[in-house]
């Protein structure tokens, strides 16, 4: 490879960052990525691994397998120093801190759950509270589940107990809270009905959402279907109601023992015990992002222009996905097609224009990278049938969001898919039941990077179908 190529640090192994570090052009560009997750992960079925209905490692990709990848680094990213152009990490294993240096800056940090500050939240995650953002989140959520059926099924258990601990509780109505609710329907109806009989009219499933209705970006037809279909399962579904704390409430202690049990507290003065409450309910800048010094616009984001560069850095600084917000720009949704058609925006921009320009050059030290040419809006969601964008959509210098349409999965045999906004050449409307459910599973499993999931997911789709799914604990 040519000597001296310009070096581009991305931060994030997310939709945005791993998208991106797949799409630059190796011979051009020495591309090195910094993250603390080593893998990246396939967030639209992460409902599924919580409970089994696929398994944690069928839904990701190690950030080891991108061809050409200069250098990658476990580690989280803690400062920069803009004018030196330098990023500031801290390893994850040792703590170690040390410094990578850029020519060009690619921030795609994600975002983190936000628990609004809600007392109790946060202290009690990891225990009764969980989030679910990444793989650790399911597999923690899996085993509790677990263990709150085994605890229950004792014998010499009281009644109140029982039902706390068969007590779940789903926090958020958007597409993620929506699904894991239907995937642990599912899983406690059809699988842990089988080995727990005695328990399976103790079950209790809430769903809270501060907003007037579930799935707010869908069309209504959709989220009232949702709705419907949720309530016909027997689930309390609980809207215009916000948890205001989450409380441990001691109910038994001697010198040797001290038993507790947890409860939800809600806006309208009313509470819920409970044994394992999912919290998804907004998303919240990380620490990176609000200690960079970097513009910040609405929610916290940082603010870049139509060309997704950061303001007053003389186009060595990009930011795309959820840590960023265009400025002037239309509110796009924290959503992976997002991302994913920033990152080829910002590839494309690299691979046909940047490469132009030398940002190492004394000469260039001080000068603006010039803006690019036109490129082809990431229009249909598969790459390697990028090529028939230039035939739907017309090229221009800027990015551009084309809408691919929604959709979300209500379980085995449900769903809904919301195309009466689309931008992609296909008849709107507003699907739901098995077709919406098969266009969900055909076209997120059409997505996967490489063929071993490709292999996975259908054989765990067929088990779980067949032989149900696995309810060990480890």
């Amino acid at each position: 490879m040519p000597q001296n190529r310009p070096r581009v640090v991305i931060l994030g192994s997310g939709w945005g960052g791993n998208t991106l570090a797949r799409r630059l052009d190796k011979k051009r560009y020495d591309v090195r990525l910094i993250s603390p997750a080593n893998h990246f992960l396939f967030t639209p079925l992460l409902p599924s691994t919580a409970v089994g209905t696929l398994e944690f490692r069928a839904i990701q990709e190690p950030v080891r397998t991108i061809k050409g990848l200069g250098e990658y680094y476990q580690a989280k990213a803690r400062g920069l120093d803009t004018e030196k152009q330098i990023v500031e990490c801290e390893d994850l294993f040792k703590n170690k801190k040390f410094k990578v240096q850029y020519d060009y800056l690619c921030i795609a940090a994600g975002n983190k759950t936000n628990t609004f500050n809600t007392p109790g939240v946060a202290e009690r995650e990891g225990h009764e509270v969980f989030f679910l953002k990444h793989l650790y989140h399911a597999r923690a959520i899996r085993n509790r589940v677990l263990e709150c059926f085994e605890r229950a099924s004792s014998d010499d258990i009281a009644k109140e107990e029982r039902d706390r601990l068969l007590s779940f509780v789903v926090v958020g109505g958007g597409p993620t809270s929506c699904e894991f609710m239907s995937e642990l329907y599912d899983f406690l109806r059809h699988d842990v009905s089988k080995w727990y009989p005695d328990l399976i009219n103790d079950i209790r499933l809430t769903l809270v959402e501060a907003g007037p209705g579930l799935l707010g970006s869908f069309d209504k037809s959709l989220a009232d279907y949702y709705l419907e279909q949720l309530l016909k399962k027997q689930i309390d579904v609980r809207l215009g109601t916000a948890v205001t704390g989450v409380e441990e409430r001691i109910y038994h202690e001697n010198e040797t023992q001290t038993d507790s049990y947890t409860v939800a507290l809600f806006a309208d003065d009313t509470e819920l015990p409970f044994s394992t409450m999912v919290w998804s309910a907004g998303l919240a800048p990380v620490k990176f992002i609000e200690t960079s010094n970097l513009e910040l616009g609405r929610g916290g984001k940082i603010l870049v222009d139509k060309h997704l560069r950061v303001k007053g850095h003389k186009g060595r600084i990009f930011a795309l996905g959820d840590c960023a917000i265009v400025e002037d720009g239309p509110p796009l949704p924290p959503t992976a097609s997002v991302a994913e058609q920033e990152a080829y925006y910002i590839g494309d921009c690299f691979n046909k224009f940047y490469h132009k320009f030398d940002p190492s050059s004394e000469e260039n030290k001080e000068v603006d990278l010039p803006l690019p040419g036109p490129v082809v809006p990431a229009l249909l969601p598969w790459e390697y049938a990028e090529f028939l964008n230039r035939y739907f959509v017309k090229a221009v210098p800027y990015f551009e969001y084309k809408n691919r349409g929604a959709m979300t999965s209500m379980g085995f045999g449900g769903g809904v898919f919301d195309t009466t906004k689309t931008d992609l050449p296909m008849p709107e409307g507003a699907f739901s039941g098995v077709t919406a459910f098969l266009a969900w599973r055909s076209a997120y499993w059409t997505k996967q990077l490489s063929w071993t999931n490709m292999i996975l997911i259908p054989m765990y789709w067929f088990k779980a179908m067949l032989f149900g799914r696995d309810i060990s604990r480890f």
